[in-house]
């Protein structure tokens, strides 16, 4: 980590460290300290899990890819790469450094730059697609119940499924209307060369460019393997699964039952399309508030609401981010091709 990086992890500890003070701030001592005391500690031990594997199974991807490009990823390597990726997808804006980031794993463990590039976009697309269709989801079960006691959450909801299934389409047109969408995305591009200095418009173009030929190239060879595709997307989907349920088993933990198990995860899912919004790395203040507000429903008692906002963000934020830490210590073996 560069000395700018461990600067804005210390400050993300310390604003998250302030907005639990905040949030604890008009709670009773006592019983917050009671709820504690009475947590089921095994139920957050399934909570975390959950967390690893949704983990496990990000690595099962990478792994799967690169094994398709004759590499062979020790389990304990492939483990490392979306370690540090949560690392840096929590101390950078909208999680914009989880991607090189990933690179740089890859890189480290004999991964050549070329096949790691190919197996981050294939990944990239398969994980936004499947992002989207747990959203269309959460929408079809749980929307209504957030459009009717939460206005401005649910315009905050279509928005962020609006920017995702936008993402989706452009990377759709690329790999069906290749040509297309070159000349549309340099139509765009053009108003923008009247604001820049001509090399500098230049070189941005053929960066660009470079970007869009490179994914078409890549989504060639994915939509050729029609196997690998499905174990991707099928691997995926379990990634997210593991991940949307850990705020049952928080609930469990907290000594609350008989809620709808279906209800918490579309809320979850729901939750974390309203995350990838917020600029501020890893959401931090809007994930809390949203957390807050839409399991006010399912948590009546305000010292457990809090207390299962805190246990979320340690479980689903700082966890992985130690084990990204944890993770950059540990040098990695080389790939064996074979």
């Amino acid at each position: 980590m560069t000395k700018k990086n461990k600067i804005v992890f210390f400050l993300m500890l310390v604003l998250g460290i302030f907005i639990f003070w905040f949030s604890v701030r008009d709670v009773s001592f006592s019983e917050l300290i009671g709820d504690i005391k009475r947590l089921q500690w095994g139920w957050l031990l399934v909570a975390f899990l959950s967390m690893f594997f949704s983990l496990f199974f990000e690595a099962a991807v990478v792994k799967a890819l690169l094994h398709k490009e004759t590499m062979t990823l020790r389990w304990r390597d492939a483990l490392r790469i979306p370690f540090i990726e949560q690392l840096f997808n929590g101390i950078t804006p909208f999680s914009s450094g989880g991607q090189p980031a990933q690179l740089f794993a890859m890189l480290q463990s004999g991964a050549d730059a070329g096949r790691a590039t190919s197996v981050l976009l294939m990944k990239f697309v398969v994980y936004q697609s499947m992002i989207v269709v747990n959203f269309i989801f959460a929408l079809t079960t749980g929307f209504h119940y957030v459009a009717d006691k939460m206005q401005v959450l649910s315009l905050l909801f279509v928005l962020g499924f609006v920017v995702h299934l936008c993402v989706i389409v452009a990377l759709l047109m690329v790999m069906y209307w290749y040509n297309f969408t070159k000349k549309t995305v340099k139509f765009f591009f053009k108003p923008f060369k009247k604001f820049s200095k001509t090399d500098r418009y230049e070189k941005l173009e053929v960066k660009i460019d470079e970007k869009i030929d490179n994914f078409y190239e890549e989504s060639l060879r994915l939509k050729k393997d029609g196997r690998l595709l499905l174990k991707i997307s099928c691997l995926t989907l379990v990634q997210l699964f593991f991940y949307y349920v850990i705020p049952y088993f928080i609930l469990l933990g907290l000594g609350i039952s008989g809620v709808n198990f279906w209800m918490i995860v579309t809320m979850h899912i729901l939750i974390v399309m309203v995350i990838s919004l917020f600029p501020i790395p890893g959401g931090s203040g809007g994930a809390e508030y949203s957390f807050s507000t839409i399991f006010s429903s399912f948590i009546t008692n305000s010292s457990k609401l809090i207390l299962a906002m805190i246990l979320w963000r340690i479980i689903t934020y700082y966890f992985g981010m130690f084990l990204g830490m944890v993770a950059l210590v540990v040098k990695p073996q080389k790939m064996k091709k074979g």
